[in-house]
């Protein structure tokens, strides 16, 4: 897909944000992150989320939650026909930026081993493989990852 990146916004994700992309959210971005689940998290006074958008629609999110100085990135989901075009790199850059402002010293995170693209999109930005946990996700191995944000 040819996309102008710069043609994105990034911003703190809010409630109305989350009802924009209710109706497609397990569609069009992840099995995992349900409706119920990111109000919870957009509730949670520990928790911060950012929005990619165009002008037309939302196209990625991310969030992290925060413990004392050290946070836990939650997710980064693209939504499928935007992958591959820079988003996720997009929203990592904006994450480590709030957190750098937040000053948090360590993130943390866990990826399924399979999960090659966001591997290397981790490691690109200075994460590290610190650890395993035994099928953490039905039948896949997670990778935990560290970064120490300077």
């Amino acid at each position: 897909m040819d996309f102008d990146k710069s043609k994105v916004t990034i911003n703190i994700m809010n409630l109305n944000d989350l009802d924009q992309i209710s109706d497609c959210l397990q569609n069009e971005f992840d099995d995992f992150w349900t409706y119920d689940i990111l109000k919870d998290e957009l509730s949670s006074k520990n928790s911060i989320y950012l929005v990619a958008k165009t002008d037309t629609q939302i196209i990625g999110f991310a969030g992290f939650k925060t413990i004392f100085d050290e946070a836990e990135l939650m997710n980064i989901i693209v939504r499928k026909s935007f992958r591959n075009c820079g988003i996720g790199n997009l929203l990592m850059e904006n994450i480590l930026l709030e957190l750098k402002n937040r000053k948090i010293a360590t993130v943390h995170l866990e990826v399924a081993k399979n999960n090659i693209s966001a591997i290397h999109l981790y490691q690109k930005f200075g994460f590290y493989e610190v650890g395993l946990r035994k099928n953490y996700y039905k039948d896949t191995d997670a990778i935990l990852m560290e970064l120490t944000i300077n």
